[in-house]
């Protein structure tokens, strides 16, 4: 005597089954990235106008005119704030005045260290200079026949150059980790060492940020294949 537990499924029943698997899954693939792009965007913006909108004045609020709290009121204030102070910034008074504060902050000893290191990372990520990676290339590192990829910031200058015990030039690498390409090693290489690819440094930063899974070009499918 069979029992429904005994039962095989039919064949067709088990095509539709895969059939709305794959569906469910592709269905995630495409909405996991847009959703949680879109929430936490929604999730910085909410963050940012609760840390803004506080030290905003009633009297300049819009729930006080159309009775509604608009989400992203506190980007747009803290927006014009930032573009303010940054044309203060530039004038001759303001300069002024961010080197007497800086003055200031150089007496406190703890408050110093903290505000050195923060400057330092804001003018790195955010100042619009020069300071960029150049080429994405290959070295061989940490030893020979094993090959990494670094960026090439700059050759070497000052007293690196003139010290270091090589005949030719030295040219400043940085190897990111994976997945975290933001730490690494600074590195200097003779230049004969340092192997230029043709690839940009967005395209080798997906390549180090996905561990290898993500090639430009013609082996990445997001990406039209070159044309010869």
């Amino acid at each position: 005597m069979n029992t429904p537990f005994d039962e095989t499924p039919h064949p067709a029943k088990r095509s539709r089954f895969a059939g709305l698997r794959a569906s469910f899954l592709t269905g995630i693939v495409v909405i996991a990235p847009v959703g949680l792009t879109i929430w936490l965007f929604w999730s910085l913006v909410g963050w940012v106008d609760s840390f803004v909108l506080p030290l905003v004045p009633h009297q300049f609020r819009p729930e006080q005119y159309i009775g509604i709290n608009l989400r992203g009121v506190g980007v747009i204030f803290f927006f014009v704030f930032t573009v303010l102070v940054g044309w203060i910034a530039k004038g001759i008074i303001g300069r002024s005045l961010i080197h007497y504060a800086e003055r200031l902050v150089n007496r406190m000893p703890v408050v110093r260290s903290v505000y050195s290191g923060i400057k330092q990372i804001s003018e790195t990520v955010f100042a619009q200079t020069e300071r960029s990676f150049e080429q994405a290339c290959l070295i061989q590192y940490p030893r020979r026949g094993i090959w990494a990829i670094g960026f090439v910031s700059t050759t070497a200058k000052g007293e690196i150059a003139d010290k270091a015990e090589t005949s030719g030039r030295l040219m400043s690498v940085f190897v990111p980790t994976t997945p975290n390409p933001t730490s690494g090693f600074l590195l200097y290489f003779p230049e004969e060492d340092v192997t230029i690819l043709d690839m940009t440094v967005e395209d080798a930063a997906k390549l180090v940020i996905s561990a290898g899974l993500v090639y430009p070009n013609e082996k990445d499918p997001s990406r039209p294949p070159e044309k010869d």
